[in-house]
């Protein structure tokens, strides 16, 4: 459920922010996203994209990014043999 992972993403934010020894405020001043927005995704877990690449860029983990939503999508399992013989060429 998105709730889930919202609630995962935000959960291993934390921590990353404590591996930096970071607080929520030197956090917020650091990825220039506001003290309540850094609260309110711990809690509530709810942030823009915006700041959370913000936070990530901080976190040194930005190139988390590149994996989303890159990978292919196959309705059949003939899309990945095709795909498989496309890659073989």
């Amino acid at each position: 459920m998105p709730g889930d992972v919202s609630a995962a993403i935000a959960e291993r934010m934390v921590a990353r922010r404590k591996e930096h020894k970071l607080s929520q405020t030197a956090l917020a001043r650091k990825s220039g996203v506001s003290l309540g927005s850094i609260r309110r995704f711990e809690q509530q877990h709810e942030i823009s994209l915006t700041a959370l690449i913000n936070i990530a860029f901080v976190l040194s983990c930005e190139q988390d990014f590149e994996t989303l939503f890159s990978q292919p999508y196959y309705a059949t399992i003939d899309d990945v043999i095709a795909a498989r013989e496309r890659e073989a060429r």
